[in-house]
């Protein structure tokens, strides 16, 4: 059980005090005092291991079941006892320039918070130490933690946002660079900042609709006034979702241009194929009349029937080449 609690404490008055181990008699000595509560972090919990928790802080089956499977949406829950966040963590790799996304969920309910982080994208050690470096915000309780971790999330959804236009301004100069690169790797490359888009809106689309809950001051567990908070978190998010919307209707218009210029790539290489053909075809013809073995053929028993028919042939060829160069086929 030790293995997995990442950080446990009670914090009273807004700092850090030290508490009983046992987890219930942490929550008690929090619950004794009005202006304590108790936050207790847990990494990637099993069943086993998170059924100690769930059972002394009476949380709802149906959200411990969640914080297990992970793989859950954006949400916000109420219980009886407890209210259930979920947020979705974005991590930007610029070695592979690819978005991967974790996934962090919060219960708070009388006097405690218990945060559950899947995968590595979540900052909860980050906003921890910054929480327990500004006690007057802290000294708020459970909402100060719920409003510092939603705010770090949607804060660096912005930063990802910005290093994705980087890219797609990187992609866009080699899509309409004069030689267009590799077009098959261009491809490929959209396609892949297309699939890190939507990685990206799974992850903030969603957080939009219980931002509104929290700004509109309706949840509770959550501070009477913390609504001005959630709404300064909620301008973030607004803004980060027009980004990434920006973001993915430019990446269509990219693809739309490269595919178009696949089109005219191709319908000039027909046509260089077609000049080609049409160039060689014309000695082809002469060639096969004059080879017919006929006995009755014009000018086969002349002196100059065979420098006659070269220079026909290499007279008609040159001038289908300046037709050709002149409507830019070759």
């Amino acid at each position: 059980m030790r293995r997995v609690i990442v950080d446990s404490a009670i914090y009273r008055d807004g700092r850090r005090t030290s508490g009983p181990a046992d987890l219930s008699e942490a929550l008690s000595e929090a619950r004794a005092h009005g202006d304590a509560f108790l936050w207790v972090g847990l990494h990637e919990p099993t069943e086993t291991e998170f059924a100690h928790v769930a059972s002394e802080f009476a949380l709802h089956p149906l959200a411990v079941e969640d914080a297990l499977k992970a793989h859950q949406r954006p949400k916000l829950e109420v219980y009886d006892d407890s209210l259930f966040v979920v947020l979705k963590p974005i991590v930007y790799e610029p070695e592979s320039d690819r978005v991967s996304s974790g996934e962090l969920m919060l219960f708070m309910g009388d006097s405690f918070v218990v945060s559950v982080r899947h995968g590595v994208g979540a900052p909860l050690a980050a906003v921890r130490k910054r929480l327990e470096a500004e006690p007057e915000v802290l000294k708020h309780g459970p909402t100060a933690v719920l409003y510092a971790v939603s705010d770090a999330v949607v804060d660096h959804y912005v930063d990802v946002a910005g290093e994705l236009q980087i890219d797609l301004e990187e992609l866009e100069a080699d899509v309409f660079a004069p030689n267009g690169g590799n077009p098959s790797n261009t491809a490929e490359r959209i396609y892949t900042a297309k699939r890190q888009v939507l990685e990206f809106r799974r992850a903030s689309g969603p957080l939009a609709g219980p931002l509104a809950r929290l700004t509109a001051g309706t949840v509770p567990f959550v501070h009477e006034h913390a609504q001005v908070f959630f709404r300064d978190v909620n301008d973030h998010l607004l803004r980060s979702n027009e980004l990434v919307e920006g973001l993915d209707r430019l990446l269509s218009d990219v693809l739309s241009a490269h595919l178009a210029q696949m089109g005219v790539r191709q319908n000039d290489d027909m046509r260089k194929i077609s000049a080609w053909a049409a160039m060689a075809a014309v000695p082809t013809m002469v060639a096969g009349i004059y080879g017919m073995n006929f006995d009755h053929m014009p000018e086969l028993h002349w002196t100059w029937s065979y420098p006659a028919v070269i220079l026909l042939m290499t007279g008609t060829v040159l001038g289908l080449y300046r037709l050709f160069k002149r409507r830019d086929w070759l």
